[in-house]
Formats: C-alpha cells, structure tokens, sequence
C-alpha cells in the first residue's frame, strides 16, 4: 500500500510539471530574508487589530502596499477588502491566494510587547479586539508571497490573484460581508480564477508543520436560535407555571441525543453546541421565556439536513409535552471546507519541497468561509503549525482566547509554500 501511494504522488509530480528548481532556490533564498519584515508587518496588525466589516485601517494600509509594488489594485471590495493583481511575465492560469483580515472581540492578556490595547463595540457591549486567530499573520504571509512573486514577475507564468478579505469571522448583524460579499463583486472574474490556495496558521500544531487532507477539512457551521415561551409564576409556587427555564434545560439534554443516539457518527462527525442562554431577571421570578443560541457542525450535506430537521423536532416536542411552545430558527452560514480531491492530489507533493514535516490531518469541526471560493472553484486549503513550544506558556494558546500567541518562526514556512503551489501549479499544463 505505502508503495502504491508514493507511485501515484511520484506519478502525480511527474504528469503535472515542476517549477524551475532554480526559481524556486531564488524564492526560497528571498523569503528567509524577508522574514524580519513578515515579523514586523504582523506585528503591527496584531496591535491595531478591527473587527468584522471595520477593518478600515487595515483595508488602507493593505491596499497603500500593493500599490506600492506596482499592482493593480481594487479597494476597496467587500466593504473593506483589497484584490491586488500581479499579472507575469508569460502566459498561464490564474491562481487566487486568500489572506482573511479581521480581528475578534477578545480583551488580550498573553503579555507580549505588541499587545492588542484597541477597544471597541459588540452586540452592544465594550470589547477588547485581538487578533486571536492569527489573520494578522496571515496577512503578513500574503504580503510577503506578494512582494517576492512581483520581484520575479519576468519568470513568472499566467496572473496571481492577491485576495485580502474582511470578516471571515462572521459579519455584524444585519450586513453581507466576507468571501460570499466578495464572490457578489466579483473577485474571481476578470480574469476567471482557476484555482484558489490559502492556509490556517494553527497554535496547537507543531512548528513549521504542514497539514492538509482532501475533500472535507473543516466543517459547515449553521447557527440554531430558539425561543421557549411558558407560562411566568412566583418562584414559590412553580405549579401555577409553565416554567420555560426547566424546558430549556431538557431541550439542551435532548438536543445531545440528537448527536449521541440518531447520528452516524462512524460517517462524518457532527457537533451541537448551545452556547447562550438567557431567561428570568429575579430568583424568585419564573420569567415566561427562555431564549438560547447554538452552533452546528457537520461535514455530511444529508446528515446536516438529518440534524436540523431533528432539532425542530426535538426542541419543539418536548416543549409541547409540557405545555410551551418552542421556535427553533436555522441559520445557514458556512459551508464545508471541502478540498478538491484532484487538486490535493496534484498540489500535496509541492508541500513536501518545502518540508519533510507533512502530516494528512483528520477534519476539525472549526469552520471557514475559504469555503464559498472553493464552492465556484477548485480550492485546496491547508494548515501552518506555529506552536510557540519556546515559550513559557502559563496556558494553552487556543485559537479565539485571550492566550491565543504563535511562533513567528512559522511565517517563511508559510510564504514559501503558498509560492510553491503557485509556481507549480502554473507550470503544469491544463487539464480538460
């Protein structure tokens, strides 16, 4: 089995072409010295971070850098996004590379010298805003294959698309946004975009690993809201109520049956997670509503449909067997992270040019909307290991917590296999 696999990668490389290992050298060479740069231009994001749709800043000084290179530049797009084209020195495809630009509502505490002080407002609230998932790196990455490829547009065949997008995370209520806004505008149109590559810098991987997997990586999200309605009393006699508050609680411990006991799990995993719940402002007070929200992730288009409609019925039903009612709403979002398996097979060998630590990765229930690009083109999306294993951690640096921190060491990594699935997949002849 092990030598059938490495004849179809060896088969794969072969079939498909090979950059020039002399341009490659020279990207490589070029990378390691931009690596004080990569440094300093994430560095600067991560202390002036913006949430979803307010990444105005951000947006200009993205846009004031390609132009500086010389490309041509759109912004914004999506609100507050930059698509920057570099168009080489030969005929060829076009590739688009994504960077996602946003920040969260996090109030940082992991004590490093650039430390996020922004503040702002969410759904109402004062918030820190951080760079807790690493889009600042990204952004940094992106910049630098930029730079790089645009140094050697002479030897570069076909159009590099530069795609800088705004709120990955989720848009604030009420607006469009992110690549499903960018997509509307038309960002892989003129040119037509062939094939779109991005990755995910990860805290909890090891430093400078590469990780990928075809078909699904990450999961579909939906968001689930629901409102139970009862019947208010005196907290004293709870006999002269329909007390929604109980109803919730057995409608959480229902909703887990759904993924225990009526999912196929052995199939794809799934995941339902009530993450907010709100009912009642007094202890003696049975309040007459109850409302919550959740999250869902599945990998499987038919068990997603499975397990929605197994929420209505199950939040609904038992509500009624206690005399409430139960209005469940579905929010559609994200859909499947879903690498082309053509395209992986073609693109995993370039990985291994960059380095021997390439890991096939099982799927996380984390999701991306990578994955509305990759629904209009082949898309292949992988991850970055940046653990910061020199550090002195005193907790886990867990994407979207105020300790999320990552290795800058990860950064030449990251530039130059974004470079390497560009060139490579430029130089191979087109399929039908």
């Amino acid at each position: 089995m092990k030598r059938l696999i490495v004849l179809l990668t060896l088969t794969s490389t072969l079939c498909y072409g090979q950059s020039d290992p002399k341009l490659l050298a020279k990207v490589y060479q070029q990378a390691q010295e931009l690596e004080p740069k990569l440094i300093a231009w994430r560095r600067d994001f991560h202390e002036h971070p913006e949430l979803s749709n307010r990444e105005f800043n951000t947006g200009k000084k993205l846009a004031e850098f390609l132009r500086g290179l010389g490309l041509q530049v759109q912004y914004p797009v999506a609100k507050t996004g930059v698509v920057a084209l570099l168009v080489g020195g030969k005929p060829g495809p076009v590739v688009a590379l994504r960077a996602d630009i946003d920040a969260l509502p996090v109030n940082e505490r992991n004590g490093l010298a650039f430390q996020s002080k922004e503040k702002s407002n969410y759904n109402g609230m004062e918030t820190g805003v951080m760079h807790a998932c690493g889009h600042d790196s990204h952004m940094a990455m992106l910049m630098g294959v930029a730079e790089i490829l645009t140094r050697n547009k002479a030897e570069l065949k076909g159009t590099v698309k530069f795609l800088f997008q705004p709120a990955e995370e989720g848009t604030p209520a009420g607006e469009e946004g992110g690549a499903a806004l960018m997509i509307k505008e038309g960002v892989l149109e003129n040119p037509k975009v062939d094939v779109v590559f991005g990755l995910h810098i990860q805290s909890l991987l090891p430093l400078g690993q590469l990780a990928y997997r075809p078909e699904g990586l990450m999961a579909a999200v939906d968001g689930v809201d629901i409102k139970v309605k009862g019947v208010g009393a005196h907290g004293a006699t709870p006999w002269d109520s329909v007390d929604p508050i109980v109803v919730s609680s057995q409608i959480i411990s229902g909703l887990q049956t759904i993924i225990s006991r009526q999912t196929e799990l052995t199939k794809a995993a799934a995941v339902i997670t009530i993450g907010s719940l709100h009912g009642g402002i007094r202890r003696n007070i049975i309040p007459e509503m109850v409302t919550m929200e959740g999250t869902i992730r599945t990998f499987d288009p038919e068990m997603q449909k499975k397990v929605h409609d197994k929420i209505k019925l199950t939040a609904t039903r038992i509500a009624e067997a206690s005399g409430a009612t139960a209005q469940v709403d579905i929010q559609v979002m994200y859909p499947v992270t879903y690498n082309d398996p053509a395209l992986t097979a073609r693109m995993a060998p370039s990985l291994a040019k960059v380095t021997s630590d390439v890991k096939l990765t099982v799927p996380v229930t984390m999701a991306e909307d990578f994955s509305f690009f990759q629904q209009k083109v082949p898309g292949f999306f992988f991850f970055l290991g940046a653990y910061p294993a020199d550090m002195k951690l005193t907790n886990r640096p867990v994407h979207h917590t105020a300790d999320f921190m990552i290795d800058e060491r990860a950064f030449v990594t990251g530039v130059k296999a974004l470079m390497t699935l560009t060139l490579d997949y430029t130089n191979q002849p087109k399929t039908k």
